[in-house]
């Protein structure tokens, strides 16, 4: 590069500068070289001046924060095969100039093509199916709805009959219910940005337990922001449950599969965010009282039971077993006491009996008959009894025993 204040090719150095025009005519050929191009978007501003044969359009890219200028004949707008408005989906077909006289940069537009139905439809269902690749339906993820919020974020256009819906209904179900509400366009080019705007500020409130993104019925077109891939995204991205109420039945737009909860209408999302007090009452009402019949069912039940326990002869009279044996016992009492009596006589008896015998054929009786027990008696030891003559030699001390004492002696020897 050329040092700053030497000579060299125009625009390279402070002493040598390019002027305004050279510039704005060379950026100008650069991007007329760059050829027509087709371009898709959605219609963010429509101007036609009244005096102007000139319209002007800013084109929005749906899924992105950014824009193009178009130019283009006022009658390819006026003469188009369908009204051009704020919000309506195109192809156009231009070639990219820029303006030397103010330094702007648009695309010169030659043909304008509203994106019919079918194709909408087309694009969505590719959207759809990419989304779903991605896990973004799959209904683990859904947060569950809270039972009984206390603050409930809405999403919805100002003074709507959705609105109106949401709130006349969760109010009359749970009058103590409060709201968050946010008011954003529903369709048309501003829509996305908004309501992501406003669901990731209802997001951030701690005080907001569910949200819900409610609006009327509508076309394809007019439904079309609810099915952008960005506000679909931002909705999986949220940690508060979201509660998609978009339209009536038959419309299903992509929202409605990555939200948490999808209602049919504004007023079935209420229904099934908010219990109804009435009804909440009266079940609590009805447990309440079939939880008393069956505590007093089961009182009754077991008191009948106690009743039966308690008629039974063991635990009513349980001593009346022991008083119908009472004679049976007496008389076996009886029956033992005289059988104990006659075995004492019977073996009294026999011990008299045999007392008698013994007395009769003990040394006693035979002493007194006149037998003596002769024993010898020696100087040391036990007296012995004498059986043999010859165990008395002369001299031997003898001991007599007879029937009423005993008398001492000295054996003289045998004869």
């Amino acid at each position: 590069m050329t040092p700053e204040g030497a000579d060299g090719a125009p625009g390279q150095s402070a002493d040598n500068p390019f002027p305004v025009r050279g510039v704005a005519i060379r950026v100008a050929g650069w991007i007329d070289r760059l050829g027509a191009v087709w371009v898709e978007g959605q219609i963010a501003q429509l101007t036609l001046r009244p005096n102007s044969n000139t319209a002007f359009i800013t084109l929005r890219d749906p899924a992105a924060d950014m824009s193009l200028s178009l130019t283009c004949p006022r009658g390819l707008v006026v003469n188009a095969p369908v009204k051009m408005s704020d919000g309506t989906q195109v192809i156009v077909y231009g070639k990219p100039s820029f303006y030397t006289g103010r330094g702007t940069f648009s695309l010169r537009v030659s043909e304008i093509r509203a994106v019919g139905i079918g194709e909408l439809l087309a694009r969505i269902e590719r959207l759809r199916r990419l989304l779903d690749a991605e896990g973004l339906f799959d209904p683990r993820l859904k947060r569950p709805i809270p039972f009984l919020p206390d603050t409930i974020g809405l999403i919805t256009g100002r003074a709507s009959a959705a609105e109106h819906d949401i709130m006349a209904v969760a109010s009359g179900r749970w009058p103590a219910v409060r709201f968050a509400v946010r008011h954003t366009v529903v369709q048309g080019p501003n829509a996305v940005p908004q309501i992501v705007d406003a669901l990731r500020a209802l997001d951030a409130d701690r005080d907001v337990d569910v949200i819900v993104l409610a609006r009327g019925g509508g076309s394809v077109e007019d439904l079309l922001p609810f099915s952008d891939e960005t506000l679909c995204r931002e909705i999986a991205r949220c940690t508060t449950p979201v509660v998609s109420a978009i339209g009536h039945e038959p419309d299903n737009p992509l929202c409605d599969l990555v939200a948490d909860l999808r209602a049919a209408t504004p007023t079935d999302a209420a229904k099934r965010i908010v219990p109804d007090t009435a009804a909440e009452q009266a079940l609590i009402t009805e447990l309440r009282r079939r939880s008393a019949r069956a505590l007093r069912n089961w009182v009754n039940r077991e008191a009948h039971v106690v009743s039966q326990l308690r008629s039974r002869p063991v635990m009513s009279r349980p001593l009346a077993a022991i008083d119908a044996r009472t004679d049976e016992i007496g008389r076996a009492r009886t029956a033992v006491r005289r059988d104990i009596a006659r075995l004492l006589r019977v073996e009294s008896d026999r011990v008299g009996h045999l007392s008698a015998r013994l007395t009769t054929l003990g040394p006693a009786a035979t002493l007194a008959r006149g037998y003596a027990v002769v024993q010898t008696v020696p100087d040391a030891g036990d007296p012995r009894i004498l059986g043999s003559v010859a165990d008395a030699p002369a001299g031997t001390r003898l001991r007599v025993r007879v029937a009423d004492g005993a008398i001492t002696a000295t054996s003289e020897g045998g004869q």
